[in-house]
């Protein structure tokens, strides 16, 4: 039979254009009984190792290669245009050489060569050709761009040049897409042809797999390029099309159609994929082995883990691990992860504890690389290695943010830069990011767009085929509406395309040699260091060493408390050995006080905490293991079993064993491994396979093992019935079994953060309050108000780069965190301030600043944050403009850069004769208190001093129905809400009709809102809105029937004193569940010393009653505020006279998880 291969072909690798999916390449080629097909990416190679992986699921041959750029000039030059992009040239690989050969030149192309588009040039081709099959790809190639000029000369040369080099090995393409210039060019390639004695090859330039795609692909480059495809010269022929499409396309000429058939022929089977290859790890003159060496180091370190003389537990799980490392052979391994760990420990980096499986390991514990002790934790070493299945083991490792750059370039060094890379990341188009692409581009209403999206589940790698099949109403919309079938259509074909090319968070690889005599590499902006082209999931299948560095910041926040505490209390703490038992540290657990605790600080974890009341590390390893979706719904059963309050039942004894320290509830993945290895007697390796078989949940595995585990019950003497239904158990309980070895390794580093909190208070906020993002401030800030700290604006005498404690329960702001200051500012301030003093006044400031540092922005940005008060000036001093229109800040500069340029200072402000010591500050007014927060909040891009919302902080707590960040979490067809904020600007507009509307941008504490004002109302809220006051609006939300866009109509616009007059007249429901005698006594206290207005009814729930108390007694807000310590209050209501209804203000509990459960309130 006839047949053709593709040789010149773009795969959704091939960045900006490349629409073709790889699994339907392979799909499509298979069914068209293609033998081979080829890879051709434009200038990379991101996509080869992921085309040939596919490749080995179908009866078809993958051809390796690039369509490569050569440099016009040499690719050293890069200056102008001449020397952008460059010739295209199609390289394949013929052989595993040629395939190492296109590795080189892409990643040579892309490190030294990229101006605009990775490029080679002839010299480097040259040098790299051996085993290498090239083409002179498409218009865009050397000897078709001469041909296009009539230099037919160049041409020639071009010809002759790969002749020479290639031989019998470079062939002339043909295409045809319908370009009359390809027509033209083809009749002369045909002559250069036979002038030179070359075969020419028929090529599709393939863009897509079918011919239907062509609108995805036109869509594609539009989303990319903002331009028309014609302009790039795309016809939608770009497909790949079968033998007979292709011979309509050249019909006198089928011996170049055939001529594919021979490059095919000639290109070797080989494999890409390799073992994992271990840079040689340099040992100690002493020793020869790995193995030996690193045998060595666990015993030494076994010796200072457990002293002189080993237990048997200990000295057996030490060789066991050992023997199983050895078996593997992945000594080498465990030395390079040891050594970059413990280098980092000598630098001052502070290492986690572990993560992932590793903590699971002995060795790992003995030797450094983990500090958690997995005998004590009943940590499972099969769940990092089984013994029975070789993969390489997986050690990810946690340094503080500033330290993993540390640790990457001291590997970078040992190992040597040619060695070294990070990994690339690809973001593609996922299924609803591409059904919004194709309706932005086709102009489908926004309201269609986003109803289609969300028809789509939001689970990560949904694929569209799949939403068809999950959501009847996306397949009855699919069905029924053309316009959405097409969007859909479209976007299968574009879903998985890769839109853009980033850097792996964590993966870093290491190689025995030259990355480039295995992998290609790229240059990436966000990395200093190279990224290999292959993704970080697959990378180890081409046999690279992929380890994971990564930088968590509570580890930064840990290590900055610790040079807090010691450069302001002399105390050295080292973290890794703190007591686990603190009083402190619990009691801070039990009252849920846990803001700023790694993995503890939720809502609704802090309402658990207070019930469980944790008394043990196992208790937060518990609890950290299910606070999850999933597990959530067994927190309230493992609660009530601590504290005796229901009954613990076991099927069998051996359940007792293993279950006992989490209440009979099964938490853990490594607890059904020991269930099946004591009860049924599983192997190791085979209760690793098990736990893997439910954790993914695969249907046949969990049928078949479930025979097994029987079988061995009863061989163990079990009953059938009880075996039965521990393994229904585990089945149901190991689909959302946690790893225990990572829960434990970060419920430790949850403890450390606990512990410094509850020790060390003021060092552990400052710290947070430096790793916190804008948006979350200020709750940092309330609960150090809360914990009865003041956090100060930035002071020039007190402050240093980051927050810092200046007294006992007092916060400085840093001066880095100021606008214009940055590190370099702040650093000069005070390297001059620990080396001469603190500046005594604004003249001193001014004689001893380093100018280079200290410009005039930085002047003006210190004195609006408030660094200058503590020298008794007013901030509006230094904005005071004199008559020649100067400002003090300029006048001071200059009184500053005189006085450092002359030991004998005559300032030029004055007359030469007059000689001053003193600068002196103008007499005026302090700002008014608004602007004052103002130009504060320009510096800091925060209100600290004050906020313009402050006075009317009770409405926003307790009258509103939510934030403006919540308001878009609403929708819901005439639902009415709430809220408050001040109007920040006021913008008029006209719609398309030529009507005004009204956009009011409103903000509260934490976030703004863009609120729209049509027809009627427009006149009412131009006329009653002023930039810079507060207000209130009582909105609905409604659906346009025509277009099912969700819209919010504001029903009325109401002023503070409005809200203000309601509030105080406003009934409150407080609910109680099961209050005790001590809360009464605080509740009677609070009511004589928070007098008001509001009329106060107690709603209370206990013992499964429910009543309601209405007391005589009538109370203020500030009242509320007391009530978030009383643990028996789960909420407030608050009539809203506005809405008619009672607004609920939830104090301990938060429905934030979709398993979380809260109380129930009765209805008045």
């Amino acid at each position: 039979m006839k047949n053709f291969v593709h040789l010149h072909l773009h795969t959704q690798y091939s960045i900006l254009d490349g629409a073709a999916n790889i699994e339907r390449i392979f799909n499509k080629a298979q069914q068209l009984e293609m033998p081979a097909v080829a890879i051709t990416d434009h200038g990379n190679m991101y996509g080869v190792l992921d085309f040939y992986r596919t490749s080995k699921a179908y009866n078809v041959k993958p051809i390796l290669g690039c369509e490569i750029y050569v440099a016009r000039r040499s690719m050293a030059n890069k200056e102008n245009d001449i020397d952008r992009s460059g010739f295209h040239l199609i390289l394949l690989a013929k052989n595993l050489t040629g395939y190492h050969n296109i590795i080189k030149l892409v990643s040579k192309a892309s490190l030294d060569g990229f101006y605009y588009t990775p490029r080679i040039d002839k010299e480097l081709l040259t040098q790299y050709h051996e085993g290498l099959i090239a083409s002179s790809a498409c218009l865009g190639g050397e000897i078709p761009y001469y041909l296009r000029q009539n230099n037919i000369e160049k041409a020639r040369q071009a010809v002759g040049f790969y002749k020479d080099l290639f031989g019998e090995d470079f062939y002339l393409e043909l295409q045809n897409h319908g370009l009359e210039e390809q027509a033209k060019i083809n009749h002369e390639i045909k002559s250069l042809a036979d002038e030179f004695g070359i075969k020419t090859i028929i090529t599709n330039d393939v863009h897509f797999v079918n011919k239907e795609d062509k609108e995805a692909h036109s869509l594609l480059i539009k989303l990319n390029t903002n331009r028309d495809d014609s302009t790039l010269l795309y016809t939608g022929n770009e497909y790949l099309k079968s033998y007979d499409e292709m011979l309509q396309c050249f019909p006198d000429d089928e011996a170049s159609l055939l001529n594919t058939l021979e490059i095919a022929e000639k290109v070797e089977s080989y494999s890409i994929e390799n073992e994992v290859i271990l840079p040689k790890y340099t040992l100690p003159d002493d020793f020869t082995d790995d193995f030996d060496y690193l045998k060595h180091l666990t015993y030494l370190g076994a010796k200072q883990r457990y002293g002189e003389l080993l237990e048997a537990e200990v000295k057996g799980r030490i060789e066991y691990e050992l023997e199983v490392i050895k078996k593997m052979d992945f000594a080498g391994y465990f030395l390079i992860v040891q050594d970059y760990i413990n280098a980092a420990r000598e630098m001052g980096v502070l290492v986690g504890p572990g993560r992932g499986s590793a903590p699971g390991s002995i060795v790992s514990y003995c030797i450094g690389i983990t500090n958690v002790e997995p005998l004590k934790y009943k940590l499972l070493f099969e769940r990092f290695l089984n013994p029975e299945r070789i993969s390489m083991p997986d050690i990810d490792v946690d340094f503080d943010d500033a330290g993993r750059q540390k640790v990457l370039n001291y590997v970078v060094e040992k190992y040597g830069n040619n060695r070294v890379a990070q990994i690339v990341s690809f973001q593609t188009m996922q299924a609803r990011m591409a059904v919004r692409d194709v309706c932005r581009v086709k102009g489908i209403p926004l309201s269609k767009a986003d109803k289609i999206a969300k028809l789509i589940p939001a689970r990560p790698g949904t694929k569209l085929v799949n939403a068809l099949e999950e959501s009847p109403e996306l397949k009855k919309l699919y069905d029924e509406d053309p316009e959405v079938k097409q969007v859909i259509s479209i976007a299968m074909t574009l879903e998985g395309n890769v839109r853009s090319t980033g850097v792996h968070a964590c993966g870093v690889i290491i190689s025995p040699s030259d990355i480039t005599d295995f992998v290609p590499l790229a240059q990436a902006k966000e990395s200093p260091i190279p990224v290999v082209q292959y993704e970080g999931s697959i990378i180890e299948s081409a046999g690279m060493l992929k380890m994971d560095f990564l930088g968590l910041k509570t580890l930064s926040i840990i290590k900055d408390t610790l040079d807090l505490i010691y450069r302001r209390r002399g105390k050295n703490i080292d973290i890794d050995k703190i007591p686990l038992d603190d009083n402190k540290t619990f009691e801070l657990f039990q009252n849920g006080a846990t803001i700023g605790v790694f993995q503890f600080e939720s809502t609704g974890m802090q309402k658990y905490l207070r019930e469980l009341k944790p008394t043990t590390i196992d208790d937060l390893i518990a609890m950290n293991a299910l606070y999850r979706p999933g597990p959530m719904s067994y927190i309230p059963t493992y609660i009530n079993r601590k504290h005796g309050k229901e009954p613990i039942e076991y099927y069998h004894d051996i359940m007792k064993e293993v279950l006992e320290d989490t209440y009979g509830i099964m938490i853990f993945q490594e607890q059904i491994m020991q269930l099946s290895e004591k009860m049924a007697g599983f192997s190791k390796a085979e209760a690793d396979t098990l736990r893997k078989a439910m954790g993914k949940k695969k249907p046949d595995l969990i049928e078949q093992m479930e025979v097994k585990f029987i079988d061995g019950c009863l061989k163990n003497n079990i009953n059938r019935d009880i075996a039965k239904k521990v393994y229904e158990d585990m089945a149901q309980f190991g689909g959302y079994g946690f790893n225990r070895s990572h829960t434990v390794a970060y419920s430790i580093i949850a403890y450390q953060t606990a512990y410094l909190k509850a020790n060390f208070t003021d060092e552990f906020m400052a710290s947070v309050l430096t790793h916190t993002s804008l948006n979350e401030l200020n709750k940092i800030l309330s609960e150090c108000e809360r914990l009865g700290i003041k956090v100060l604006g930035p002071d020039i005498n007190e402050s240093n780069t980051n927050f810092t404690v200046a007294n006992n329960g007092i916060i400085r702001f840093g001066l880095s965190s100021i606008k214009y200051v940055g590190s370099i500012g702040a650093e000069s301030i005070i390297a001059e301030r620990e080396a001469n003093g603190s500046f005594k006044n604004i003249t001193d400031f001014a004689k001893r600043i380093d100018s280079k540092a200290i410009n005039k922005r930085v002047i003006e940005a210190l004195a609006q944050a408030g660094a200058f008060d503590s020298l008794n000036l007013k901030r509006s001093q230094f904005f005071h403009v004199y008559d020649n229109n100067e400002t003090t800040v300029d006048r001071l500069l200059r009184f500053a850069n005189d006085y450092q340029a002359s030991s004998k200072f005559t300032a030029s402000l004055f007359d030469d004769d007059e000689i001053i010591t003193n600068f002196p500050m103008p007499d005026c007014e302090e700002w008014d208190y608004k602007t004052l927060i103002e130009k504060e909040h320009e510096a800091l891009d925060f209100y600290l001093s004050g906020h313009p919302l402050d006075p009317i902080s009770h409405l926003l707590n307790f009258f509103v129905t939510n934030t403006l960040s919540e308001i878009n979490k609403t929708v819901d067809d005439n639902k009415q809400i709430f809220f408050g904020g001040i109007v920040q600007s006021l913008q008029v507009k006209n719609d398309k009709n030529g009507n005004p509307f009204l956009i009011a941008e409103v903000a509260d504490y934490n976030s703004n809102y863009s609120l729209r004002f049509f027809r009627n109302d427009f006149n009412n809220a131009q006329s009653l809105l002023k930039i810079d006051n507060p207000y209130f609006f009582l909105c609905k939300w409604q659906i346009n029937k025509n277009s099912n866009q969700a819209f919010l109509s504001v029903i009325s616009i109401l002023t503070v004193e409005e809200v203000q007059k309601a509030f105080d007249k406003a009934k409150i429901i407080i609910s109680l569940l099961d209050p005790t005698d001590d809360d009464w006594a605080k509740f009677i206290e609070l009511f004589d010393t928070f007098d008001g207005n509001n009329m106060l009814i107690f709603n209370i729930n206990t013992k499964g009653k429910s009543l309601f108390l209405n007391v005589d007694k009538k109370i203020s807000f500030n009242f509320l505020k007391e009530l978030e310590n009383i643990k028996s209050v789960s909420s407030i209501k608050i009539y809203n006279k506005f809405l008619k209804d009672y607004i609920e203000t939830l104090i301990n509990i938060e429905a934030e998880i979709n398993e979380a459960e809260i109380y129930d309130l009765v209805d008045e």
